[in-house]
């Protein structure tokens, strides 16, 4: 009996002990995010990163005057970086003397630290000691570092040296109480800064370690060497014979895709690595990395490893980007459209992670060689900083706080001047830090807008022809962001959403899906458009929809993997041309109000006819120019499906085309979907009044920004749940007003000057 009471003793003792545990875990798991990190890169004197600056007797005191200044400026966070070369400049000897007396300094002047991990720029041990892991081109050549690109980590004993190295920094950093979190991996690629410029469309990696990894990922895929053979058209006898591909033919090109898929996937593994061999040491902080840009502009031809934002976000806690509007020339600095969609793309990528990172948000000039950008300036930093969060980022990291002080890029990036002193940026970029750190509850607990809207990335539509392809890589690209300029600039939310989502039936709070480019596709995705239209839901796709699927095979009829029935047609002919237009043949359906018979959507690349198939009943809405239906809607199950027979998104890029852009602010009337809010100056393509609107459980926040060079007059009409009065208070000003709402209605009105920003609190009183 004695026993009997023991073990239940020790049943509830274990029970209770893992609840607290669990407890505990989830608490800490919470407090990570509850703080946002206004930072400026700096990790000790002027060294650039990923470089560190040599200790001398003068650093202490240098380091704590400018720790002290970033204090004062208004910044809550340093992002200081460790780089595996100095750390670790013999085997198994770590020196971590300048993170120590950074995480002291910054402590004692009371700022958290960012810790920003550098492993590609490798110790000279590393040739040495691991010939056989130096990154491999497709034509054999092996790489031999000069610091930077380091070695390949998929040859395991080599990648073993690697995350020793992050759990090493781990035990350093958690004994720090002002330690925040991490940054694994800056703008992640098989190779990071270095140009491969002697190899002929370069393309990495085929090492042994490498070339393993991707056989044992055919094995998991194709289960047995003849299921290989008959996908790639091959005649293997075992898998040791299995290579990746290194040129096009004009035979299958399944090893294409397979090879750049596998690509995705290993850089994701690659993350997950990091990130647990930092969680060996460290179970609480925050852990995060940054893109090199949205991988919405990046194609998987780039030989050095493209990364898919969504797929690299999956093992964080919060994926970033870097935001160089103003990189190196005047000529490419970037329009709002950019703008908006790298930070959309990157939101879209972190939706169900509840915020992202500004991994690198440019502080100062760009310089790179004799390129050198328009001056960065404070009206700059208010635009950048303010539109990330109005988009919901949870931590803003400028880059860097002194320019770069060697290299190519030397002389740019900086917020304030080489010699030490201050810039009226950097005093307007405190400013704002501090506005940030006095609402840090609520810029936490307060997410965009959910969107009704989804425009699916499909990066396999870009392997489409494999390697042959050179001929539009900018196709998918320019169609996706075609589509979003539009709603974006009519300040209509709308989400990036990727083809996976499709593929799991992850679509519950979208009503419309629009699917650009659609030219490969797999059989789950297709599966999951059949439901989701099936179910209610609204789906416009353009031309030549599934034409290959995901093996890079033919469909014997296109729309193909079944959406033939979906659309209710199958293509008739399709042509390539200059100057494609699809002309309006009615104006009845509620996608073309106010729009005319006779009027022309804009489409690009291929004109499509259609043959509407028997038994459904197709309302045709455009033709070809030979009269044939190109524009196409069908009812299927409890929703509907409309076709186009061109590229309309990419039609609308990168100028707007007025009657593309009508038609697609009328596919909300068509999807019965209601705007949270409305504004008089909705659609301008120029001098764009940009105004995002945020929830959280007690209040709204309204963002109007203006990348206007004029003063405007806007009024917002935003829908509240019930009529009364309303607080208004200016975060920025930090002043209070009341306003009674028109029922259910609330009309904002307000003067904004160029190139500023209010941000409104609203909640009811």
């Amino acid at each position: 009996m004695k026993t009997l009471k023991l073990k239940l003793f020790l049943i509830v003792l274990l029970f209770v002990s893992f609840s607290e545990f669990l407890s505990s875990q989830e608490a800490s798991d919470l407090k990570m995010k509850e703080y946002f990190p206004f930072s400026v890169w700096y990790s000790g004197g002027k060294a650039r990163a990923p470089m560190l600056s040599k200790i001398t007797e003068n650093s202490e005191k240098e380091w704590r005057a400018d720790l002290l200044q970033i204090k004062e400026l208004g910044f809550n966070t340093v992002r200081t970086w460790v780089e595996w070369s100095t750390c670790e400049p013999e085997r198994g000897k770590y020196n971590f003397d300048n993170l120590r007396l950074l995480m002291r300094l910054a402590d004692e002047v009371g700022l958290r630290v960012i810790i920003q991990v550098y492993v590609d720029s490798a110790p000279d041990w590393v040739a040495q000691e691991f010939p056989h892991a130096l990154y491999e081109t497709q034509s054999g050549n092996k790489v031999l570092p000069q610091s930077a690109p380091g070695a390949c980590t998929d040859n395991s004993d080599y990648g073993e040296e690697v995350l020793d190295f992050y759990t090493e920094i781990a035990k350093v950093a958690v004994s720090y109480p002002n330690f925040f979190g991490w940054d694994l991996w800056s703008e992640p690629h098989i190779i990071n800064w270095s140009a491969i410029d002697y190899v002929a469309n370069v393309q990495f990696c085929y090492c042994p370690g490498t070339k393993d990894k991707f056989r044992n990922w055919l094995m998991d895929k194709y289960g047995s060497i003849e299921n290989l053979n008959q996908a790639w058209h091959r005649n293997f006898t075992e898998w040791n014979l299995v290579d990746p591909p290194r040129f096009s033919t004009i035979l299958s090109y399944t090893d294409f895709i397979d090879w750049k898929t596998f690509i995705y996937e290993k850089l994701q593994s690659d993350m997950q690595n990091r990130y647990n061999a930092i969680r060996k040491a460290d179970p609480n902080h925050l852990i995060t990395a940054h893109a090199v840009g949205a991988s919405l502009f990046q194609s998987p031809h780039n030989g050095y490893g493209a990364t898919d934002d969504f797929l690299m976000a999956k093992p964080l806690d919060y994926y970033g980007v870097s935001i160089y509007p103003k990189h190196n020339h005047p000529d490419r600095a970037w329009s709002v459209t950019t703008l908006q969609t790298v930070m959309d793309f990157t939101r879209s990528a972190n939706r169900e992670k509840g915020g992202w990172y500004v991994g690198e948000l440019q502080a100062g000039k760009g310089t790179i060689s004799l390129l050198i950008s328009d001056p960065v300036t404070a009206d700059d930093h208010r635009i950048w900083a303010w539109s990330a969060i109005a988009k919901g980022a949870k931590g803003v990291n400028i880059y860097a706080y002194y320019p770069m002080s060697s290299g190519y890029e030397a002389d740019g990036y900086g917020l304030i001047n080489l010699d030490g002193s201050l810039t009226d940026r950097a005093i307007k970029a405190g400013e704002i830090a501090e506005i940030v750190d006095r609402n840090q509850s609520l810029f936490l607990t307060s997410t965009p807008e959910k969107a009704q809207i989804g425009i699916v990335y499909n990066p396999l539509s870009q392997m489409t022809g494999g390697m042959q392809r050179r001929d539009y890589p900018g196709a998918l690209t320019n169609s996706l962001i075609g589509y979003f300029q539009s709603f974006s600039n009519h300040n209509i939310p709308v989400d990036f959403i990727h083809r996976e989502h499709v593929e799991k039936n992850e679509l519950s709070q979208y009503k419309l899906l629009i699917v650009p480019y659609p030219v490969m596709f797999t059989r789950e995705a297709a599966e999951g458009l059949h439901e989701f239209v099936e179910n209610g839901g609204y789906v416009l796709a353009e031309a030549r929809l599934a034409w290959n699927d995901e093996s890079g095979y033919a469909s014997e009829i296109i729309p193909g993997l079944g959406l033939h029935e979906v659309f209710g047609v199958r293509e008739n002919e399709v042509r390539m041309g200059e100057n494609i237009s699809l002309t309006l043949t009615d104006n009845v359906h509620p996608v073309l109000e106010g729009l005319n018979v006779g009027d022309k959507l804009k489409g690009s690349l291929f004109e499509q006819s259609l043959t509407p198939l028997a038994g459904h009943k197709i309302d045709v809405l455009a033709t070809t120019s030979d009269g044939s239906p190109a524009l196409v809607n069908t009812t299927f199950g409890k929703g509907e499906a409309m076709l186009a027979g061109s590229y309309l998104g990419m039609g609308n890029f990168s100028e707007v085309d007025t009657i593309n852009d009508k038609f697609f602010v009328n596919l909300l009337k068509w999807a019965s979907i209601d705007r949270p809010f409305t504004t008089t100056l909705d659609g301008r393509s120029s001098k764009q009044v940009e105004v995002r609107l945020q929830r959280n459980n007690h209040s709204s926040i309204i963002y109007i920004i203006n990348h206007s060079d004029e003063d405007e007059e806007i009024t917002i009409n935003l829908d509240v749940d019930k009529s009364g009065d309303f607080s208004i208070r200016s975060i920025i000003e930090n002043e209070v007003k009341t306003q009674k709402s028109n029922g259910d209605v609330l009309e904002l009105k307000t003067s904004i000057a160029p190139n500023r920003v209010i941000a409104w609190e609203i909640s009811p009183k």
